[in-house]
């Protein structure tokens, strides 16, 4: 049977157009896949565990948080900065609230800069990962855990890199039948009173508000930078921890010691979040020389 040749002409040119059609559809997904695999714009990238070694340069993450027009939620981070090793998992928390009435589902996106970190900035829990649905005048802290991989200190392009600014802009997502409900992350509210008893039975063996014992007195341990009372014998793990003791870093130097400052010699952790909070409320209220 004759072809004409137009035939193949016709056919070769709808060829064509069906894949620069299926190119134009998915480009926004092939776009973001590439972002994610190669750090561009600053894209950070998703890591199952953190399993590099630890460094001994230190780095600065500093944390921006938006709204877009029209997202009635509150969104902050809960601490403005930390200093951490390259390789050292650290928590850090967010809070959001919903202003409105109803519920609403909104979307985070984030990237870092300067946009060459983004390929050695590696989260391993991020509530970016989700459409997240928050419940009307619902409020709730978020943990994103990360860590910088220790590449960023051997490219020669990244020498100049101390200071990486990690920024999250809330929208209202376009795809709310896949959310998930932010209310996991509900916790209930802190409590200074329960602290209390909770560090008298916990920690009183190894600390005092108010002298050292086996640790530095804690009295005013809020503001204050790590590895800072005078005459206590730190490591010098946290003598060199350079971070200032925020309620976010001492419920995560509560949860594990050596995750947050890696050599550090407490040999002891909290695993029970709500007693960590109440805890940290608790040392909020006692301020040095009381």
């Amino acid at each position: 049977m004759y072809i004409p040749r137009k035939f193949y002409t016709v056919a070769a040119l709808c060829l064509a157009l069906g894949v620069m059609g299926g190119i134009t559809s998915y480009s926004v997904t092939l776009y973001r896949l590439f972002c994610q695999v190669t750090g561009a714009n600053g894209t950070t990238q998703r890591a199952q565990a953190d399993t590099v070694h630890v460094a001994d340069r230190m780095v600065t993450v500093l944390f921006d948080t938006n709204v877009a027009p029209g997202l009635a939620w509150r969104f902050v981070p809960l601490q403005r900065s930390v200093k951490l090793r390259l390789g050292q998992d650290t928590l850090v928390l967010f809070e959001a609230q919903n202003l409105s009435d109803h519920a609403i589902v909104g979307h985070a996106a984030f990237n870092v800069t300067p946009e060459k970190a983004g390929i050695y900035f590696k989260k391993i829990q991020c509530f970016c990962f989700n459409e997240e649905r928050l419940a009307p005048g619902a409020k709730v802290q978020m943990p994103v855990d990360f860590f910088v991989d220790p590449g960023l200190g051997t490219d020669p392009s990244t020498q100049d890199v101390h200071e990486i600014t990690l920024s999250y802009t809330f929208f209202e997502s376009k795809r709310p039948e896949q959310a998930i409900d932010l209310s996991r992350f509900a916790v209930a509210p802190a409590d200074a009173v329960a602290g209390a008893r909770d560090f008298a039975a916990t920690c009183s063996g190894c600390h005092a508000l108010d002298r050292a014992k086996i640790g530095p007195a804690l009295a005013g341990v809020v503001g204050r930078v790590a590895g800072s009372v005078a005459g206590y014998p730190y490591s010098p793990a946290l003598k060199a921890a350079g971070f200032t003791w925020t309620p976010a870093q001492l419920d995560a130097w509560l949860s594990g010691p050596q995750v947050l400052v890696p050599g550090a010699e407490m040999p002891m952790r909290i695993s029970d979040e709500q007693t960590r909070r109440d805890i940290v409320a608790y040392l909020k209220t006692v301020r040095a020389g009381s």
